[in-house]
């Protein structure tokens, strides 16, 4: 890596964006912009303006054929499969910062920065100490905090990013963006999933597939059918709206079973899991056995809880919370931590 590195800049026009573009021209030489498209945008920010700003080139990155085959129908399959995709952690995964800076270094990037709230640590972020291996760590902010998004990065991947905003509140984003005048270029950004901006997951699969739910039995914790649903993909665990069956109290969706079509539901009381089986991860820790301690997160809004993690091989293992948790959900990402030190992150794949 050059003592002078050439830095791509992710813009998507937004707020955090323009702040990590603002910081990013401060502290390197050699700097140029990247927006990319996913074929799903419902306005695009002027690329020029962008130029403009910054007094740096903006180029445009056309991502949408992958973006529809590594992000999109990652997205449809999961559902079909009975359980709850996490599309916002894919696209990290095998688009922003696998297809994404794969395009920037073509245009001569050493290193990509985002506007992401979370904290990477590697030898260009990094004063306490010499690294050998980049790993990530939650950001200042807390209640913005995207390192679960995130986890499931490599320390090779990680070694070449640099997230200005670490140490930033959206509070002092936003303060710095108005002490100098950096206006946003696109509509407000959205929280939601890109690529569902009304939210309704079943009629997008329904339009992308032409393959229409099949209804089902829906059965209690006794294994009594108390009713009926109209298609599996339209529920996720932990589920209590729309599942519209009667009972002494609100139903939750306890499990998905893709195999007999079959809804099974439950109380809130029974919700709790202690045991789950995860499979996918990505480690960067040194230490893999004896971890009886660390706290698992497994889902973005879940607080992280105490568990104690036994490996079946270099990628699955089972994990088990001194307490029971609420709707563990396959699919979802869960992610392990010491302390705010991401150590590795994996797929949900059962209950148990």
């Amino acid at each position: 890596m050059p003592d002078s590195p050439v830095v791509a800049v992710a813009l998507s026009g937004g707020i955090d964006s323009l702040v990590t573009g603002f910081l990013i021209k401060q502290r390197f030489k050699k700097v140029f912009g990247i927006h990319f498209t996913t074929g799903y945008e419902t306005s695009l920010p002027d690329v020029s303006a962008l130029a403009s700003i910054f007094g740096f080139p903006v180029h445009t990155i056309d991502l949408s054929r992958e973006f529809e085959t590594r992000v999109v129908d990652y997205f449809i399959s999961t559902y079909m499969a009975g359980k709850t995709p996490n599309p916002c952690l894919v696209c990290n995964l095998q688009i922003k910062f696998k297809k994404l800076f794969e395009h920037a270094q073509t245009l001569g990037a050493d290193l990509m920065a985002t506007g992401h709230y979370a904290t990477v640590v590697n030898r260009y972020t990094c004063t306490r100490e010499e690294i050998s291996q980049a790993w990530l760590e939650r950001g200042a902010d807390f209640t913005k905090d995207q390192s679960y998004f995130l986890s499931m990065l490599s320390p090779k991947i990680l070694e070449n990013l640099v997230f200005p905003l670490a140490d930033f509140t959206k509070h002092q984003v936003r303060q710095l963006a108005g002490q100098h005048d950096l206006v946003p270029v696109v509509p407000n950004e959205s929280q939601d999933i890109c690529f569902l901006p009304d939210k309704n997951h079943w009629a997008f699969i329904n339009a992308k597939t032409k393959i229409f739910p099949k209804p089902g039995p829906v059965v209690d914790s006794q294994g009594k059918t108390v009713g009926s649903h109209q298609g599996l993909h339209k529920f996720t665990v932990g589920q209590r709206k729309g599942i519209n069956i009667p009972g002494p109290a609100p139903y939750y969706v306890k499990k998905i079973d893709i195999k007999t079509n079959t809804l099974h539901l439950c109380f809130k009381s029974d919700l709790a899991q202690k045991r789950m089986a995860v499979e996918q991860i990505v480690w960067n820790y040194p230490e893999k056995e004896n971890l009886k301690h660390i706290e698992v997160q497994i889902r973005s809004a879940h607080k992280a809880a105490t568990a104690g993690l036994d490996w079946d091989d270099d990628t699955s293992g089972i994990v088990t919370f001194e307490t029971p948790q609420n709707a563990i959900t396959p699919g979802q990402a869960a992610v392990f931590y010491q302390e705010n030190r991401v150590l590795g992150a994996g797929l949900i794949s059962a209950t148990q």
